[in-house]
């Protein structure tokens, strides 16, 4: 069963934190996502090109994190695989995982930027 790019259930559980704001605090929530997961990208990378494997997990991990808390589901699920075959098999092999969740990223924030400019 394919995932969703993005939960609507986790938007709509962001949005009942603040319902009166007029989407303020959701929008806040995804820009700060948004801006922040092209870094962590950039750090798998790097990592991926040193070969430093905590650090790989690190970035995997905070993309898994930060992709659970709205609803990127896809996302969510290869970052955790990152995590994970990076912490059991080291880093051999998972530049095409790397490029699969840049790809899945691509898909969350054409969907997320609806939801900002509405």
């Amino acid at each position: 069963m394919a995932l969703p790019t993005v939960d609507l259930d986790a938007i709509e559980n962001l949005r009942s934190l603040s319902p009166d704001d007029g989407d303020v605090f959701l929008k806040e929530i995804l820009t700060i996502f948004l801006d922040d997961t092209p870094t962590r990208i950039a750090e798998l990378h790097s990592n991926l090109k040193s070969g430093t494997v905590a650090n790989f997990v690190r970035a995997a991990h905070s993309i898994k994190g930060s992709s659970s808390n709205v609803g990127a589901s896809e996302l969510r699920k290869i970052a955790e695989d990152l995590e994970h075959e990076s912490r059991t098999n080291g880093l051999a092999h998972l530049e095409s995982s790397v490029t699969d969740l840049e790809g899945a990223f691509d898909r969350v924030r054409s969907e997320l930027n609806k939801l900002i400019v509405t």
